[in-house]
């Protein structure tokens, strides 16, 4: 079982699958992942139930950008038996990317 694209990721993701968002220069952000141990941060704005991979703007690692993601990968990524090192924010609620706080590496 997946525990990212769980059955209620994917119905936030009904009206945002890929390319539904392509030419916005403003997209809605749907849902936000974490890595609860690191630094970075995925805000996707569209999502592939077929092929399991997101869109969306990637900060914390090397550079932040705009991209594909696999939730299987991500998924994958683990601390120990049971412990996934990437989560959603349960409480992130869709926004506008501009309305995003986003903080620059220095």
């Amino acid at each position: 079982m997946s525990h990212l694209a769980t059955p209620e990721f994917k119905k936030l993701f009904e009206n945002y699958p890929f390319y539904s968002q392509e030419g916005n220069k403003d997209p809605v952000v749907v849902v936000k992942l974490f890595d609860a141990y690191g630094s970075a941060t995925w805000y996707l704005t569209e999502y592939s139930e077929v092929e399991n991979n997101a869109f969306g703007y990637v900060t914390g690692l090397a550079h932040d950008e705009w991209g594909y993601v696999s939730l299987t990968e991500l998924e994958s990524i683990i601390l120990a038996p049971q412990v996934p090192r990437i989560e959603r924010d349960m409480y992130f609620e869709s926004v506008k990317f501009s309305e995003l706080k986003l903080k620059k590496a220095c």
